[in-house]
């Protein structure tokens, strides 16, 4: 009898490489801790909504996903920026028509996933089954059964850990750390983060423009929203947990109203029973994980936050293990299920690139509450999509990230951050954008990245 591949984790990540190795005709065991969000009230996750991009739809588009997801996202064209004082700016994410990323319920996401798992003979999805050990040489998982408290082991041809940042199957790496010179690294962030929601605007309108994300930068903290299907937004407020402005200054009703008053006064009203809501939301913590290895004796295999758990400000947290995903199955047209050599590949291709979008999300979460408002940022903005509208080669750094998944995230950090550099000491001086050379200027570019943009 042949062995399946054993998956730990059915979130989106491990139900996605699980429908895609059944679609190829392997045998696949999906675990997941939770109950089938399908058939009962649970969060799916750290969030209620996410933002899909290219790699993300590339990823879909692989297992023939992508227009049925399609009917249900919401185009966001770019930020829309609420200062203290002032109306809200707009900077549109690209200078390029149909160019913007996309507002998709994580919980609709996964949920379409499974329903494409369930239609695969090859493949068994077990819920409420926690996986509580894995021997690596032996691609042996234990794990226990919620509903009848049975604990039992199943041996795979491989292991594949997509158990999200609290993975078990890489704990069990970890226990092996001097054999496997296994490093592990969990850098946590100084602010947390708490979810809230503005309800629909009456008749079921939005409250505030639909086709954009929405950030309230304070310059060191900050607010955003996304819209969902219906009319609402899942707003997220990201501040430090200590200090006068962050979570400890809110203690009671009063507290938060104050808060509010202060720091988002054009929110006040969008949320009815602040302090209640407020209060019925937990503060959650924000961390980066790296490790490495991601594979083990050619058995196991780590994909997804369980190899590298990143911050959300780049909106590319899906998107990334997403793309472990496509890697893996183009890996797979070389290497077929020579597991050690295909793992080895994945992991030589994706690690450099997650540590990239990595360091590029935690510079992104600094970009957007503390720079989005900075005149010299957005006049850096304005000159980039102009530069977008004119000239076929060039990109931002948000465009090479967001937009190009035929660039690799470790390209798109080194020639990004060179464009940046460029661009924002050109912004300094008291030319507007609009009244540039933008020949000249692009020509400059291309002579600063010169040796960077023939990777393109």
């Amino acid at each position: 009898m042949t062995k399946p591949v054993v998956i730990a984790g059915a979130g989106l990540c491990g139900t996605l490489l699980a429908v895609r190795l059944a679609q190829r005709g392997f045998e696949v065991e999906l675990f997941e801790s939770r109950p089938d969000m399908r058939r009962a009230d649970i969060s799916a996750g750290r969030s209620i909504n996410l933002a899909l991009s290219d790699r993300g739809l590339r990823a879909l588009r692989m297992v023939g996903l992508e227009e049925a997801v399609a009917r249900e996202l919401i185009p966001m064209r770019g930020r829309l920026i609420h200062p203290e004082s002032g109306d809200p700016v707009f900077q549109s994410y690209s200078g390029r028509q149909g160019e913007h990323i996309h507002s998709v319920s994580r919980g609709g996401l996964n949920m379409a996933l499974l329903d494409a798992a369930d239609d695969l003979p090859h493949l068994n999805v077990h819920f409420e089954t926690t996986c509580t050990g894995v021997d690596l040489e032996s691609a042996t998982a234990r794990f226990h059964e919620h509903a009848t408290g049975e604990s039992y082991t199943v041996e795979g041809c491989v292991v594949i850990g997509a158990d999200g940042a609290h993975s078990a199957v890489r704990q069990a790496m970890l226990n092996q750390a001097p054999r496997l010179r296994f490093d592990y690294r969990l850098d946590w962030l100084s602010h947390g983060y708490k979810e809230l929601t503005f309800p629909p605007a009456p008749g079921g309108a939005y409250a505030l423009e639909k086709n954009a994300l929405h950030i309230w930068p304070r310059g060191g903290f900050m607010m955003i929203a996304l819209p969902n299907p219906g009319g609402s937004f899942t707003v997220t407020l990201f501040l430090p947990f200590e200090g006068e402005n962050g979570f400890e200054a809110m203690t009671d009703g009063p507290s938060v109203r104050a808060y509010f008053n202060r720091w988002f006064p054009d929110a006040l009203g969008l949320i009815p029973d602040l302090e209640d809501h407020y209060f019925q939301h937990p503060v959650s913590s924000l961390g980066t994980v790296r490790c490495h290895p991601w594979t083990a004796y050619g058995k196991s295999l780590l994909l997804g936050d369980a190899a590298h758990a990143i911050v959300p400000f780049y909106g590319q947290g899906m998107n990334c293990a997403f793309e472990d995903c496509v890697v893996f199955d183009e890996c797979m047209d070389e290497f077929g299920d020579d597991w050690l050599r295909l793992f080895q590949r994945v992991q030589a291709l994706r690690k450099p690139n997650a540590d990239a979008i990595a360091s590029l999300a935690v510079e992104n979460f600094l970009e957007m509450r503390d720079h989005v408002a900075n005149p010299v940022f957005m006049k850096k903005r304005r000159l980039e999509t102009l530069l977008e509208n004119r000239f076929t080669d060039y990109f931002s750094k948000y465009s090479l990230v967001t937009f190009r998944e035929d660039v690799s995230y470790a390209l798109a950090q080194t020639l990004g951050n060179a464009q940046d550099a460029f661009l924002m000491d050109l912004c300094r001086g008291d030319t507007a954008p609009e009244d540039m050379d933008l020949q000249e200027v692009m020509t400059r570019i291309r002579m600063h990245t010169a040796h960077l943009r023939q990777s393109l």
